[in-house]
């Protein structure tokens, strides 16, 4: 490889490695060229495979700040590259790799630090970004509906409360019009405590003493004239 070819296909690689938050080192020894395509489209876009050279890999991830990867770049050596959900990419080699043995995980990297290859496997069995976020969207629907429930409760109480009070008082028709007026009375004092009620209850009392001493009054009357005739 020319000397331009080589300075150029290792400024690719540092690229790779500056973008990625994460990588997974493979040896794909024995795959043929099918199976490395169909491997990078099970990664998707977000993830570049791309088979490199050991040792211009290494000049790439010194000058990128990667280090500890030399131990690992050893033999036939293809790079993942994953600029989005690591879990997925991670999901989608160790799949792969349990179909096709010949690919082995070598190790990675991940937020700058270094994985070995039970790390990835361990990375693999974890639920995607995807799962997450629609189990964290599932929770706060069901929060959010249990308060619009909680602050519903007690309007939907009143409400039946009232409905209950206005069907007890129409089916006792016109002759229960009196009893209708505490439970009016009642619902009243809940919202506004208006201390009048008591004045209202106390009138029935007062006309029922008056028309009882005009009563003692017509009956004494007849015996005050027989006393005058005799």
């Amino acid at each position: 490889m020319a000397r331009a070819d080589k300075a150029a296909a290792v400024a690719e690689i540092t690229e790779e490695f500056r973008a990625s938050n994460a990588t997974v080192l493979t040896e794909y020894r024995g795959l043929t060229v099918g199976q490395l395509k169909q491997l990078r489209r099970s990664l998707g876009e977000d993830t570049t495979y791309a088979v490199v050279k050991n040792t211009l890999t290494k000049i790439a991830a010194k000058d990128a700040g990667v280090v500890g990867f030399d131990d690992l770049l050893v033999g036939p050596t293809a790079i993942a590259f994953i600029k989005g959900d690591a879990v997925a990419a991670a999901k989608g080699i160790d799949t792969f790799a349990k179909e096709n043995p010949m690919l082995v995980i070598k190790g990675g990297m991940m937020d700058g630090k270094i994985l070995t290859a039970d790390d990835i496997k361990k990375l693999a069995k974890l639920e995607s970004r995807e799962v997450l976020l629609s189990k964290i969207a599932g929770a706060a629907n069901a929060t959010l509906a249990k308060a619009a429930a909680l602050f519903q409760a007690p309007l939907s109480q009143a409400a039946r409360t009232i409905a209950a009070l206005e069907a007890k008082g129409g089916a006792a028709g016109e002759t229960a019009a009196p009893a209708a007026a505490p439970a009016a009375e009642v619902v009243e004092e809940v919202v506004s405590e208006a201390p009048a009620e008591e004045a209202v209850a106390e009138a029935p009392q007062e006309e029922a003493v008056e028309a009882s001493a005009e009563a003692v009054e017509a009956e004494a009357a007849p015996a005050a004239e027989e006393s005058t005739e005799g």
